[in-house]
């Protein structure tokens, strides 16, 4: 019986003994890095869908511009058109469309900011700017 807690004793003064160094990462390291990365997580799922609204509006505004509307009226027309028919568009509208006309091609421009609501009073605001090419 004595042999065995022997054994069992020298085994933890072994472990004592190295040298080397425990490493790891500590439950309140763990439970910091984890609220963290949950955190990011949702400011970029809250941003995502603005994102979208942004790659959507350029796509529009593109399709418009390689049209080459005759007027300033009709870009703003065909923009609501397309509009009406993307429900992922709704921070601006025709009016808010910049129409001007370089080298013979006309351009359109538009620039916008959302704000992404975080908790309470804190919101996040993000600001959109593009053109056609």
């Amino acid at each position: 019986m004595t042999s065995v807690i022997e054994q069992v004793s020298s085994l933890r003064a072994g472990r004592r003994a190295s040298p080397g160094r425990q490493r790891g990462i500590t439950l309140f390291g763990l439970l910091f890095w984890g609220i963290l990365i949950a955190f990011l997580g949702y400011l970029l799922v809250r941003a995502l869908p603005t994102v979208n609204e942004y790659m959507t509006i350029q796509r529009t505004v593109e399709k418009i511009a390689q049209s080459q509307p005759a007027t300033v009226a009709a870009a703003r027309q065909a923009f609501d058109k397309q509009k009406d028919l993307e429900y992922s568009i709704s921070s601006i509208s025709g009016k808010d469309l910049v129409i001007t006309k370089e080298d013979d091609k006309v351009v359109i421009g538009f620039a916008y900011q959302t704000e992404i609501p975080v908790m309470g009073p804190v919101y996040i605001l993000l600001k959109y700017e593009g053109r056609s090419r």
